[in-house]
């Protein structure tokens, strides 16, 4: 198959008129960031602000022209808006605003759990506090906003893209719970090699666009990390609180200490840290030992005034879950292990009916 050039693709969505100008979407300009991955075609189109969802129309056809090029698999095309410059510059912390959009009819509150870094099992985490919560009579959702690296679709078992109606996505529903993340509309072993901007619309999307119906509580898995798509989404989205998850060591608490920090700035509440791969316990002696340490989450906690939410031990089944497609919670519900997320989530929703940060409900008649 000859290699595909960007002039091809330009040419087919030059076909497809801009509906607010007199060109198309090349000849206004629209179209930025093509990126061409053998048979793989990824790429923004560029909307006025406030636009996003009224063109999801105009997404489709750009997509489509594309997908009907010789050699084309896969497209995936996301709507992005230019800020000014002066909202682009780090601002005083507010109040999210609710966010604007049809995809979400009611959600009780929205809980985010995140990492300072990368490595620590924080998608785990997320995936086990869902299932957790659902077992405990919530209506849940999980959204996997690590656009650069989605676990969600092989922690749950979820295959194929998800099913649409012409204007909204429908999320998978597995184990009682609904799921939405990117892994599901792409390759899993596609590079995501998108900037902030596109990263923070995608995920802006799988919000606004994806028939979430009611919710009790919606868990977002955020990319690790304090850049711009955690500023992004503490602005936009509605936080009721967040989760920030940790291993013992003391490099891994740095990180949460800026994590906890950065949702100081942004005003949203840490519910605690949970401490992954607190501890290892032999299967044949019994022998526990604190490979990465013990008990720094704990103290870590204490010295920043949050709430240490539990302790979650290093073990192999959780690992085989996981990769199995079936997490702990749900495989061995009456496990250990599978109680530390249970107790999480117990932790979780005792913070939520404190009302120690009420999230408005997000409601469209």
């Amino acid at each position: 198959m000859p290699n595909l050039a960007e002039s091809t693709v330009l040419d087919a969505l030059n076909q497809i008129k801009n509906p607010s100008g007199s060109g198309s979407v090349v000849s206004d300009g629209m179209i930025q960031g093509v990126h061409i991955d053998g048979s793989t075609v990824r790429f923004a189109i560029n909307v006025q602000p406030g636009q996003g969802t009224g063109l999801e129309d105009l997404r489709q056809q750009c997509e489509q022209a594309v997908k009907a090029l010789a050699g084309v698999e896969q497209v995936t095309a996301v709507l992005t808006a230019d800020r000014p410059a002066a909202e682009s510059a780090p601002q005083e912390p507010r109040k999210p605003a609710p966010l604007k959009a049809g995809g979400i009819e009611k959600v009780g509150a929205v809980v985010a759990v995140a990492s300072g870094k990368g490595g620590v099992g924080k998608s785990t985490v997320a995936a086990n506090l869902a299932l957790a919560l659902s077992r405990q009579g919530k209506s849940v959702g999980l959204l996997d906003a690590d656009i650069h690296g989605p676990s969600v679709p092989r922690l749950l078992g979820l295959s194929g893209k998800p099913d649409s109606d012409g204007k909204t996505i429908i999320p998978h529903e597995k184990f009682g719970i609904k799921a939405m993340s990117m892994g599901s509309m792409v390759d899993e072993e596609t590079a995501m090699i998108w900037r902030g901007p596109m990263v923070v619309s995608a995920i802006q999307q799988m919000i606004a666009d994806v028939k979430w119906g009611e919710l009790d509580i919606l868990v977002l898995d955020l990319p690790p990390g304090t850049g711009d798509a955690q500023l992004t989404i503490g602005q936009k989205i509605p936080l009721a609180g967040s989760v920030v998850v940790s291993t013992p060591q003391d490099i891994a608490l740095l990180d949460a200490r800026r994590g906890i920090a950065m949702f100081e700035k942004m005003k949203v509440p840490t519910f605690g840290i949970v401490e992954n791969m607190s501890n290892f316990v032999c299967p044949h002696c019994g022998e526990a030992s604190e490979i990465f340490g013990h008990g720094g989450a704990r103290e870590t906690a204490a010295q920043l005034g949050v709430d240490c939410l539990g302790e979650v031990p290093l073990h192999l089944s959780i690992r085989e879950t996981s990769d199995q497609g079936t997490p702990i919670v749900v495989a061995q519900p009456d496990s250990p292990q599978a109680e530390a997320f249970l107790n999480i989530a117990t932790a979780v929703t005792q913070k939520l009916e404190a009302g120690q940060k009420a999230a408005p409900n997000i409601s469209f008649s």
